[in-house]
């Protein structure tokens, strides 16, 4: 019989949830350090095992991805908010769902929203004045959720509905905060955070009943709510399961890009040569002008290479989690049934193994020479497998879109170039305000 692998005892009951929930980003790599590929430790009462061989994350997530399933946990208050979506759906409703999906995602119509990206990131801009000082987080959230809205729901939400949505983020995203207590507390109890949680996800629900309500029945558009709604008249699925899948890509069709240009600024800002490489690219392909097609978007190659090592030094997913269905063997070790997986991309991402100099930006890494020797899942920002981000293609080609739409008219300095905390909650966000200056070109 396998041997069961070593890892930090933690405290009696709570294990090493609060190791994890004081900071979970230095707890991933002390781990990883200390142990190698595999490590099992006890969090929020499940008996876990981090994995960071990406030969093991390729077999969880893909080669034997029948043997494992989305955990439990994820269930409960995450299930609250997204309910059968996409993200925890599983079986039979998982696979239908991602078919009937499926053509919202296709290249060719991915190609055509091109110019509503590009005009929506104009909008924005228009609003910065040369010397402005801007919070670059908010901004590019606004953005996103503009343009994932009318991507995705076929209109655009209004000004005004895209406040409401943002406000409502935050408590949301504080709900999955690591913190010990909570990890102990039924999500039935009465909480503050709770309570705020819960009227957060009233508020989205009322702006996606507003949005149904305007688009009518049996819409003839291509876009996800058109696709969704036609099948509701058909008999297909239920208004609950609409309203799981609307919620599920207002949520996560937005957030991840927002950070990954969050990130990108930042470190551009903080790295002229890089920055100024990436122009170069942009006057190449663009001559200095927005993109008008997404031939042009996908020509940016350079542009690709930045937003890859943003998302491998901050990946806005950050760790994954599965669970067994049986008992298994990874790393050469037993894996009981029922055990929770940890997948971190926080701590493959930065894994020297993988990664020269790992904590460097280097979006040169990225060469086809340079990446061609490396593991598969040593880099999955967007999952792997069957379950892949369905929207993975929409989010580069949205971020390059919008990185050389900003660069044609501005360039963006941090106003603090020093290191910045960092927040988990359902995505890596910063943990404190991170403002630019705006310079016109």
């Amino acid at each position: 019989m396998a041997m069961r692998p070593p890892g930090p005892k933690g405290l009696p009951v709570v294990g090493s949830t609060g190791q994890y929930a004081r900071d979970p980003f230095r707890f991933m790599d002390a781990v990883r350090d200390a142990y190698g590929d595999i490590a099992r430790f006890d969090l929020g009462g499940e008996r876990t095992y981090m994995l960071t061989n990406p030969a093991d994350v390729e077999r969880v997530l893909l080669t034997e991805e029948g043997e494992y399933r989305k955990p439990e946990f994820q269930a409960d208050a995450l299930g609250e908010l997204l309910g059968t979506g996409l993200i925890l759906s599983e079986g039979d409703l998982w696979r239908r769902m991602r078919e009937l999906s499926g053509p919202a995602f296709r290249s060719d119509r991915l190609s055509s929203l091109v110019p509503t990206m590009v005009s929506h990131t104009q909008a924005m801009t228009e609003r910065w004045d040369d010397g402005n000082r801007i919070a670059i987080e908010p901004e590019m959230a606004r953005v996103t959720v503009a343009i994932i809205t009318e991507a995705m729901f076929g209109d655009d939400l209004g000004r005004e509905r895209v406040r409401r949505v943002q406000e409502n983020l935050e408590p949301l995203g504080r709900r999955f905060e690591p913190d010990p207590i909570r990890f102990l507390l039924p999500d039935w109890v009465p909480t503050p955070g709770n309570r705020s949680y819960r009227a957060s996800i009233g508020v989205l629900e009322d702006v996606l009943s507003e949005v149904l309500a305007e688009r009518g029945s049996n819409p003839q558009g291509g876009d996800l709510l058109s696709i969704l709604v036609r099948a509701r008249e058909e008999g297909a699925i239920d208004e609950t399961q609409v309203r799981d899948e609307l919620m599920t890509m207002l949520l996560a069709g937005h957030d991840t890009t927002a950070l990954t240009l969050t990130y990108a600024w930042w470190l551009l800002g903080t790295h002229p040569q890089v920055e100024a490489r990436l122009h170069e690219e942009f006057e190449s392909v663009l001559g200095g002008e927005p993109p008008e097609t997404a031939r042009q978007v996908r020509e940016l190659q350079y542009a690709g290479w930045v937003l890859n090592e943003a998302m491998r030094l901050y990946p806005p997913v950050y760790t994954m989690f599965r669970q067994a269905n049986r008992d298994v063997t990874l790393a050469g070790y037993e894996v009981e049934a029922g055990s929770m997986l940890m997948l971190p991309q926080w701590a493959i991402h930065r894994d020297p193994r993988w990664f020269d100099d790992p904590e460097r930006f280097d979006p040169e890494r990225w060469k086809p020479e340079r990446a061609a020797d490396r593991p598969r899942f040593s880099f999955f920002p967007f999952g792997g497998g069957s379950r892949s981000c369905i929207g993975r293609q929409l989010s580069m080609l949205e971020a390059k879109a919008i990185l050389a739409t900003v660069a044609s008219e501005h360039r963006l300095e941090p106003l603090d170039d020093r290191a910045f905390d960092l927040r988990a909650s359902l995505t890596l966000h910063p943990g404190e305000r991170i403002e630019m200056g705006v310079h016109d070109r």
